[in-house]
């Protein structure tokens, strides 16, 4: 692996796990220092994040890891479930037995894989989450159009930090591994319907979670850095609580 692919893996998985604060600004030559990595590596690394929307390069001040907001939250989970729910419809078309065995597979894995880390459970396991990333490509890795997958794939990096914060929000535990087998088991059964009805109200929820714990902001301009900071501060809030019979699927 290059020094610029090892400096974009790792400046990009700072930012989705939040250890880059929403909002920061990004000193290069700190960077350069704690990261061990040379000053073109991490321009280049900085560069890629910009066009992939995680990283704003703003002009005579440098780069500032992309803030987060209620109106950014809510018009990225809108367009993600159009997104990914047109490619869903085409994997359940078009999918094969080869597409089908892989989505299995997929599921198997990810529901033997605890989800929160042993030791601080208000953080996602690193190895759930690559499995949870490769379950959600299997679900629609059978639609057919790679441009639809490159869109797919740029939403789901871009929800990856609100899908981290919401984490520590809700008292009750999320049933999430009954939201994958439901979603999995009504695409198995090309049941078009069911299965994006399900992805709507699973991708949903995270939203929902963060919206009532109000801890993302409606900001703009140099506000958003202090509603990212009240976002991070409140991780270890445990007063809220949702109601499954409006967000999940029907219990069967």
């Amino acid at each position: 692996m290059s020094l610029t692919q090892a400096a974009y893996e790792r400046l990009r998985g700072d930012v989705l796990s939040c250890r880059l604060r929403p909002g920061e600004k990004l000193v290069i030559g700190e960077l350069c220092r704690d990261l061990g990595f040379s000053l073109g590596a991490v321009r280049e690394a900085l560069s890629r994040l910009t066009s992939e929307g995680l990283v704003i390069a703003e002009p005579q001040r440098g780069f500032r890891v992309a803030p987060i907001s209620e109106s950014d939250l809510l018009d990225l989970t809108r367009v993600r479930s159009q997104i990914e729910g047109l490619c869903l419809e085409q994997s359940i078309a078009n999918g094969d037995v080869a597409w089908e065995a892989s989505l299995v597979a997929a599921y198997h894995a990810l529901s033997r894989i605890p989800e929160r880390e042993a030791d601080d459970p208000d953080r996602l396991s690193e190895t759930w989450i690559a499995a949870h990333n490769a379950f959600h490509t299997a679900l629609v890795q059978g639609c057919g159009s790679p441009w639809l997958l490159r869109l797919r794939a740029i939403l789901y990096a871009q929800s990856e930090r609100y899908r981290r914060l919401s984490l520590p929000l809700a008292r009750k535990e999320r049933p999430v591994g009954d939201e994958h087998r439901d979603i999995m088991e009504a695409t198995l059964a090309r049941d078009t319907e069911r299965a994006g009805s399900l992805l709507r109200q699973h991708l949903g929820l995270t939203t929902s979670i963060l919206l009532e714990a109000r801890v993302v902001g409606e900001t703009s301009g140099a506000g958003e850095e202090g509603a990212a900071d009240a976002a991070l501060a409140t991780l270890d809030v445990t007063g809220y609580a949702h109601s499954r019979s409006t967000v999940l699927p029907p219990e069967r």
